[in-house]
């Protein structure tokens, strides 16, 4: 049902099974797929690509999100808005209403017709179920597959959303190391506004942002010789984000938002910044963010653009263009040699029945005195049902295909010997075929089987081998959720330098430069993920260059259902290399504690050992829900090494926001 300020749900969902719901806990934003819950997809502009997600589950906690690129990657949770929802629950069903304003979503007036599907988990029975029908070999939010929701006349709505969201903060931190400093007292204040120019076109506007409040990244280690990626959690980037981090491919991003107000880890405080995105009629999508950063001890400020154009053509494709600049100023102004742009075009390729995809960009990088072999172009083609994937992928980045505000890793080689970064260009061809299985028979013992081989390989320009992977993969799922998979790999790596490849800066790990083939497998369990306590473990074992490296991987999570999730995680890798004495060990561990006092308080801790940056780290967060999208924020972060456990710095911040619509 619907007013002239809501959009109203209600469901039923029925149970006779006596056991507890499965309930992760209270916080919001919950893993849909590891927890009982009813969801809603919408999709306003019934343009099958973009979309609103919003779901509770048998407690009344609510998760909401946004749907992007049809679905494909499921539901980005980062981004937070004002909805109301209520549960009751019964001995034979729980029975849930929601009520979301208008003013919460982007949507064009005057259609007659959104898309809409309703979903159920039922982790007690394990099973997915959709009120419009989605094929398994997709994702529950894909927005191909919903049904139609017709108004009963053409839909409008005169309001538009302004939401202010002022914060203030206030903290102290202190460094140890490489010397002892006194405590440093911190402030600040600023905020965010959301400005509805149109239903579906916003306006977003922040000065002095803070994101102390953001969780830590989970470490990993890094044996690739190559930057990895790691998502960005910030929420003033998150809304219509896939207008600008959809262009170009996993290794080939023009854009990437991380590069604004961070750096090598650390933060470089941002100014002020202002993004205009959404529709603009049926077809066109626009997007354009500005934003500024302060001078610091290592950069002048920085003035980060970036635009994009999307279109949707055929019946479920599009196509788009994107310009970004990166701008160095000083006191007297721009510093005109001092700049990084970049310009491309990307076609996504979708069939309505989403069986075919696929994707072709152009990208060009232009810098300073800097003029040739400065492109990069990819295709991407897949074919996938319920049973059969098969998937072709060509790349070639140019040497000097340079980034500043994308990521584009692998052109990037660290010559040790004399200190510098080398640029070098590459070509990618990346095919896989993958079968799965599915019994027919109703007393089978498990789910499905799959069976995969993949094909990942580099050459340079000249087309010289350079890397290669062949994989080959077997996956048994079981009737209760457990999971068996063994991997086999036959590697082949040219090292360009002589290098540490233990990545422990060990002189005595060094491994001379040449071409090494080798082979390793490994093994995992995955036992049922919805008891209360369970776990992952993996082995590895096998050739590694001119030696051999076994590793170990588990994980185990406890949930003190609802109020608690406990959960612990080990990785080591052994190396035995020529010229160590001994095996080099590399050794992460992780503990995370998530307490859910109620549905408006929480309280997480989570610690991190790392030998390979030699950091052990604690991060704890007590958050207090006072009001809707409200929040007061307690962040406490310390920081040792782990050689000595000596301290090497440690803060205490406190955060206030209060949300205004």
């Amino acid at each position: 049902m619907y007013d002239d300020k809501y959009l109203y749900l209600s469901a039923i969902c029925y149970d006779d099974v006596k056991k507890p719901y499965i309930i992760q806990s209270l916080r919001r934003d919950f893993k849909y797929e590891v927890s009982d819950a009813f969801g809603l997809y919408i999709d306003p502009y019934d343009d099958l690509m973009n979309g609103f997600h919003f779901a509770v589950n048998p407690r009344g906690v609510q998760r909401e999100g946004l749907i992007q690129v049809g679905g494909r990657g499921g539901v980005t949770t980062e981004w937070d808005i004002l909805w109301y929802s209520e549960v009751k629950n019964y001995e034979d069903k729980w029975v849930l209403e929601m009520a979301i304003p208008f003013t919460s979503l982007r949507f064009k007036n005057g259609e007659k017709k959104w898309r809409v599907n309703f979903s159920r988990n039922d982790l007690k029975r394990n099973e997915g179920s959709s009120w419009a029908a989605i094929p398994r070999n997709f994702n529950i939010a894909s927005l191909p597959f919903c049904g139609n929701l017709i108004w009963d006349k053409p839909f409008v709505s005169k309001k538009k959303s302004i939401a202010i969201i002022p914060y203030v903060t206030g903290g102290l931190q202190k460094a140890y190391e490489p010397t002892e400093t006194p405590n440093e007292y911190t402030s600040g204040i600023g905020g965010d506004a959301r400005i509805g120019v149109t239903n579906s076109l916003q306006l977003d506007l922040t000065v002095n942002p803070d994101f102390s409040q953001v969780e830590v990244d989970r470490q990993v280690t890094n044996l690739s010789r190559f930057s990895l990626f790691f998502p960005e959690r910030r929420n003033f980037f998150i809304e219509n984000s896939d207008l600008f981090s959809d262009f170009g491919f996993r290794q080939i991003r023009p854009f990437f938002s991380r590069k604004i107000g961070l750096n090598q880890g650390q933060i470089v405080p941002i100014l002020a910044g202002a993004r205009l995105s959404g529709k603009v009629g049926k077809y066109w999508r626009i997007g354009a963010m500005n934003m500024h950063t302060r001078e610091t001890d290592n950069a002048p400020q920085q003035n980060y653009s970036v635009a994009a154009v999307q279109r949707n053509i055929l019946k479920n494709s599009t196509i788009g263009v994107i310009a970004v600049n990166r701008q160095s100023f000083d006191s007297s102004g721009l510093i005109s040699k001092d700049h990084n742009r970049m310009i491309g075009s990307d076609f996504n390729f979708n069939t309505i029945d989403r069986k075919w995809s696929g994707k072709a960009l152009y990208h060009y990088a232009i810098t300073p005195d800097v003029s040739d072999d400065n492109f990069a172009h990819a295709t991407f083609l897949a074919y996938s049902t319920p049973n059969y994937f098969i998937m072709w992928n060509h790349e070639y980045v140019g040497r000097n295909h340079l980034a500043d505000v994308g990521f584009v890793p692998r052109i990037e080689r660290f010559d040790p010997e004399a200190n510098i970064v080398r640029k070098q260009a590459y070509w990618r061809l990346e095919p896989m075929f993958a079968y799965t299985h599915f019994p027919e028979k109703a007393n089978s013992k498990y789910i499905s089987q799959r069976f995969e081989a993949y094909v990942d390989r580099y050459t340079d320009a000249d087309y010289e081998l350079t890397d290669n992977q062949n994989r080959f993969r077997y996956i048994l799922t079981l009737k209760n959720t457990n999971q068996i998979a063994l991997l086999a790999n036959d590697w082949y790596t040219r090292l360009f330098f002589d290098r540490d490849v233990t990545f422990t800066n060990d002189t005595n790990a060094i491994t001379p430069a040449g071409g090494y083939h080798y082979q390793n497998i490994r093994l995992t369990y995955l036992t049922d993920q919805r008891k209360p306590l369970a776990g992952e473990l993996s082995v590895f074992s096998g050739e590694y260059y001119n030696g051999r490296r076994s590793n170990a991987n588990l994980s185990i999570n406890y949930r003190w259902q609802p109020y608690g999730r406990f959960g612990l995680y080990v990785n080591q890798n052994s190396f035995d290399i020529p010229g160590l004495a001994q095996n080099k060990l590399l050794t992460l561990i992780g503990s995370e504690i998530e307490l859910s006092f109620t549905k408006s308080i929480f309280f997480s801790t989570f610690m991190q050992y790392n030998t390979q940056i030699d950091n052990f780290n604690i991060n704890s967060r007590l958050q207090w829900r006072f009001k809707p999208m409200s929040d007061l924020f307690i962040v406490y972060s310390d920081n040792y090494n782990t050689t000595e456990l000596s301290p090497i710095n440690r803060g205490l911040i406190v955060k206030l926001n209060y949300w205004i619509q």
